[in-house]
């Protein structure tokens, strides 16, 4: 089973620089089988998790810390909570 995955790479110290996205295609070990950089921000939710990075760094390979983002608009509804809507 493969995840679809976004990262998103900002800079909290200078919030006017544009941030970069990376998607990621993982297997479910976590090993990164494809990463792509993204020109702008999509606008359907087709990702299976949100990441952050925001030390402003240019690539995922310098980051040394993320943090999830829980319910990003950009992340798949789960199965749960549409069980739970109807």
């Amino acid at each position: 089973m493969k995840r679809k995955i976004l990262v998103i790479l900002s800079d909290r110290l200078n919030p006017r620089r544009k941030p970069r996205y990376v998607e990621m295609d993982c297997d479910e070990t976590g090993k990164v089988l494809r990463e792509s950089f993204v020109r702008s921000l999509p606008r359907v939710p087709h990702y299976d998790e949100v990441w952050e990075n925001d030390e402003n760094r240019k690539s995922t390979v310098s980051c040394h810390r993320f943090t999830r983002k829980y319910r990003h608009r950009l992340e798949k509804p789960s199965r749960r909570a549409k069980s739970r809507k109807s």
